[in-house]
């Protein structure tokens, strides 16, 4: 195996999980990822992870906010983190000589937060400015709306950055009972993406971990709550220009063989690509849309199969009955062989492109860590996608897009 494919993992004895992904370049990438994000904060205190995710950097017992950021921007690197419903990631960009620095950091952004109230009051300003900017752009909230009616009654269903009402509520000592219950090594892995050494490497993450984190640090691990699925369909008159639309379903979780399968037929259906089955239909063909796109999201316990448009409000009837037809003929008609070769070879070549980003290879892996405790090599990936058949793109057509499985939201 060549080493730029090897796989390098070593789990503490705390729990937290490190791996190392080898690259030739001069520039490394690190992500602290940790279980926990919307789906486990108190319903009461919706947005709580979020606004946590935006305090780490607001302050430590050692760093102002100001010193936080100029701790890697004055060497040329780069720091951000993001907010997911299961899972909450700190990651940093740096030359590879800076790598310790940025290892050490992020471990005290995670285990040292001053969550200062003053810094807390002024960060709510700053996320309900966030929240006001989505409710301008309907192409981006109604993704979180359509997940909030298919889960609604179950956590899954919060949105991500709360309400200005939730916030208002949160106080300092909810952020360390949140990251006390949660910021634990067992609910968190740690990746490095450069041209490094394993154990040196290795050997440097548990050094800095220990500093906050003890050798015998209790492990309580975060489980994901349990989920209700709801079919639906709503049909809401807005005062927009554009009408947007989703048709969507539930699907597999991250635990299930299929979600593969899944990957490449949504590919197939509307990926990045103009010769997207969709694509070619309702944009290159009809000239209905300007953007059509289909994503797939798996949870822990679900998953959400999910086909976006943006048209004209008098399209909205006709590029609905397109789609619906094109999910029929997945479900009733197999690919030739020519056509499923083409389109394993497509996915596959956006695969190793994709791998060429570090920064994305250092969050994929995190993620698949705190969940498998490993990660596909790029060669497993090669084996799973040339293993599916025509038959499998048929069966998981037929049972994720069944007609009394799809949810339809339309705001015209």
């Amino acid at each position: 195996m060549a080493k730029n494919d090897s796989k390098e993992i070593r789990t503490f004895s705390n729990g937290l999980r490190f791996a190392l992904k080898h690259s030739n370049s001069q520039v490394a990438y690190c992500a602290l990822s940790i279980r926990c994000g919307t789906s486990v904060e108190p319903e009461a205190l919706s947005g709580l992870a979020h606004l946590t995710e935006h305090m780490l950097f607001k302050g430590t017992s050692r760093r102002s906010s100001a010193s936080i950021n100029d701790r890697l921007e004055r060497l040329g690197g780069e720091l951000n983190a993001y907010t997911t419903k299961e899972e909450i990631v700190i990651y940093a960009t740096t030359l590879k000589e800076d790598v310790l620095k940025a290892i050490d950091l992020l471990f005290e952004l995670a285990f040292d937060p001053a969550f200062a109230p003053k810094e807390l009051e002024k960060e709510k300003g700053v996320v309900v400015d966030e929240i006001n900017l989505c409710k301008d752009s309907p192409s981006d909230y109604i993704f979180d709306d359509f997940e909030k009616y298919l889960y609604e009654g179950s956590p899954l269903s919060r949105h991500i950055l709360g309400t200005a009402r939730t916030l208002r509520r949160i106080t300092s000592q909810d952020l360390r009972d949140y990251t006390a219950a949660c910021f634990l090594p067992c609910n968190m892995s740690f990746t490095v993406v450069g041209d490094f050494e394993f154990g040196r490497i290795a050997d440097a993450v548990q050094k800095h971990m220990l500093k906050y984190a003890p050798q015998d640090c209790p492990a309580t691990p975060v489980t994901a709550p349990d989920v209700k699925v709801n079919v639906f369909r709503r049909d809401e008159n807005k005062k927009h220009h554009q009408s947007n639309c989703i048709i969507g379903a539930p699907a597999y979780s991250l635990y299930d063989r299929r979600r593969v399968s899944l990957v490449l037929l949504m590919n197939i259906l509307g990926g990045p690509s103009c010769n997207s089955r969709l694509n070619s239909l309702l944009r290159e063909r009809k000239a209905l849309v300007y953007n059509i796109e289909a994503s797939y999201t798996p949870y822990s316990k679900t998953g959400c199969a999910l086909i976006y448009f943006g048209c004209e409000k008098e399209n909205v009837d006709k590029c609905v009955s397109l789609v619906l037809g094109e999910l029929a003929r997945m479900r009733t008609t197999p690919l030739s062989g020519t056509a499923l070769r083409y389109a394993k070879k497509q996915l596959l070549a956006q695969n190793a492109i994709s791998s060429e980003n570090g920064e994305a290879q250092a969050l994929a892996i995190g993620r698949s860590l705190l969940n498998f405790g490993d990660y596909m090599s790029d060669a497993e990936v090669r084996t799973r996608v040339e293993a599916i058949t025509s038959e499998d793109l048929q069966a998981v057509a037929s049972d994720v897009f069944a007609e009394d499985k799809l949810s339809f939201l339309i705001y015209r």
